[in-house]
């Protein structure tokens, strides 16, 4: 059976309706954001469900430090119990992209074809196909390459695969923008990437009380919770993928945030794990205590009231908050 249209709940979320437990991912790029997303989906129907991802084409492009921590902080703090991340690091890189569903150890079916492990292909406007297939052959194609790969979280990973700062690296212009080809990247210098500064104060100048980075203020809300809001001269274009993707970023003191769009038009970026992620990450860069109330002189005295984001593609941002 040839699969064109909604791959994502075909592929990836009906054969846990039919006793599937457990999915093993060949994917040559897969993106942090995609796992992050989808194992939140899949483990409200069966918390029980596991992923192992295999990703194939690190022997030849290496892989972002934004996707490498966002692997890590997937298998040992989110889904500790759920997900599993490999790379390739020797023989022959590995293109192919299958997804092996097995039910209590026993093999079920496959889907193979062009999309990888990444929101560009099963929710994006590429074209791409999945076959159905029920030959257990697939399996010993999985033990050969799991024999040549390396856990994301090893020690030693990051000594046998290239791990590069996203924002050294920028596709060429003339190239489909797809998260998916990694290896069509050329070095580039960061003021060359497409950037937007995001104002934390609103159209009078002030910051918020209640709202952005003091959502939390509120009776009854977590005091850390926050966001960071977008004005309409931003929300209105496409620099930020729409609600239904999320996305990584990456940010200048090497931490990674799982983040997505949020409220009326898109016009928030939260954290959806934990909307403290972020109010915690800004205070901890201003100083200040957990849950402390911010306030526009915080922001001068560290030195910005704004904050800078570098579109790597559209799953991974850089975001500036140095001086």
């Amino acid at each position: 059976m040839i699969i064109t249209n909604n791959l994502y709940q075909t592929a990836l979320i009906q054969p846990i309706q039919k006793g599937c437990n457990c999915l093993k991912i060949i994917s040559g790029y897969s993106t942090a954001a995609m796992a992050y997303k989808h194992i939140s989906e899949i483990l409200q129907q069966n918390n029980q469900i596991t992923v192992q991802l295999l990703v194939g084409m690190t022997p030849f492009d290496g892989i972002s430090l934004g996707n490498h921590r966002g692997f890590i902080k997937l298998v040992t703090d989110d889904f500790p119990r759920n997900f599993s991340c490999s790379y390739i690091f020797r023989n022959k890189p590995v293109h192919s992209k299958a997804y092996l569903w097995y039910s209590n150890g026993s093999f079920q079916e496959s889907y193979i074809g062009s999309a990888n492990y990444t929101q560009n292909a099963f929710l994006g406007n590429n074209r791409e196909l999945l076959t159905n297939n029920k030959d257990s052959q697939i399996c010993d194609y999985w033990q050969e390459l799991e024999r040549d790969s390396i856990f994301c979280d090893d020690g030693e990973s990051e000594h046998l695969i290239q791990i590069y700062r996203e924002y050294n690296y920028r596709r060429t212009k003339s190239r489909l923008e797809e998260i998916s080809e990694p290896g069509e990247i050329f070095i580039d210098e960061k003021r060359n990437l497409d950037h937007i500064k995001v104002s934390f104060l609103d159209r009078h100048g002030e910051l918020p009380s209640v709202s952005g980075l003091n959502w939390g203020q509120r009776q009854g809300r977590e005091k850390n919770q926050a966001y960071i809001p977008l004005k309409s001269d931003v929300y209105n274009t496409d620099f930020f993928p729409d609600t239904t993707i999320q996305f990584t970023i990456h940010t200048d003191d090497d931490k990674t945030l799982i983040a997505t769009r949020a409220q009326a038009n898109g016009k928030a970026i939260h954290t959806p794990q934990n909307n403290s992620l972020i109010g915690e990450y800004f205070r901890m860069r201003l100083g200040l205590a957990n849950g402390a109330f911010i306030t526009k002189n915080d922001l001068e005295q560290y030195g910005r009231t704004d904050v800078d984001f570098y579109k790597i593609d559209s799953e991974t941002y850089y975001m500036d908050f140095s001086l």
